[in-house]
């Protein structure tokens, strides 16, 4: 009996994982969905996502695809029947059968992250692992310069984190601006690929440009000496969320594809 290729829009609160990635130790997203995937079907189930997202980072629309031997479920029941074997922080939004070739992360064309950073006195306790707490005022105006002189093709090294398996540190940002809701300031980034860590130590430089009343010109000298040492720290993951994943139609590859070590 062939299997089906099931595609999964997810979405989980990532305060009490180690991450998207399964590991020899520590509870991960992978970790529990390929737990509830096997009881569910009785058998070993893989299932790989478009994002490996790090420990305390969230997830809105993660899309991840895995094959099934079951054929007595539609597609669209698979979402009540997999959330149904899922703890309470992971949920699936919606569920389909896609093409044999669709794999979640080679297939994807874009990957959108969103950073939520709240500004003023007094963070809300409910909202305390799902933001970045700056007490003072920020301006938007700068940050957004600087943002701006980040899309395009670029060397990203002096973003990437120490131990980052990628060879080559060159990304492309089809998006890179700031916006207010509110009293959070929302930081949108797109991109085919990120490097280790790279969304969290651009916001760390911005915020640290800012603050020092510096912006696009500085940013640029930082980016061309290449310097990890140079950039800002790496903020709390608690602010950042991929947000959704695009795919072209007709995107294939294979699901038996190995995956990269980065």
């Amino acid at each position: 009996m062939a299997e089906r290729n099931i595609k999964l829009v997810l979405a989980y609160d990532g305060t009490d994982f180690f991450g998207w990635q399964l590991q020899r130790t520590g509870r991960t997203v992978q970790g529990v969905m390929q737990e509830g995937l096997s009881r569910m079907h009785g058998h070993p189930v893989r299932i790989v996502a478009a994002g490996r997202t790090d420990a305390g980072v969230h997830a809105t629309g993660q899309v991840a695809n895995f094959l099934s031997s079951l054929d007595s479920i539609a597609s669209a029941r698979f979402r009540e029947a997999v959330n149904s074997y899922l703890p309470r922080d992971v949920r699936v939004l919606s569920s389909e059968e896609v093409s044999a070739r669709f794999h979640a992360r080679k297939s994807a064309r874009l990957r959108v992250y969103r950073y939520y950073i709240a500004r003023g006195p007094v963070l809300l306790p409910h909202l305390r692992n799902y933001r970045l707490w700056v007490r003072r005022d920020l301006d938007v105006t700068r940050l957004n310069g600087m943002a701006a002189a980040l899309v395009g093709e670029h060397d990203f090294t002096c973003f990437s984190a120490e131990g980052d398996a990628n060879f080559s540190k060159v990304r492309r940002l089809d998006v890179s601006a700031f916006h207010v809701e509110g009293d959070t300031l929302v930081y949108t980034v797109a991109a085919s690929s990120f490097l280790w860590k790279m969304v969290r130590t651009i916001i760390g430089t911005l915020l640290m440009l800012e603050e020092q009343g510096l912006g696009a010109r500085e940013l640029r000298v930082i980016m061309e000496a290449g310097q990890r040492s140079n950039a800002g720290g790496t903020a709390s993951p608690s602010g950042l969320f991929l947000e959704r994943v695009v795919y072209d139609a007709g995107c294939e590859e294979s699901l038996e594809d190995p995956e990269p070590a980065g």
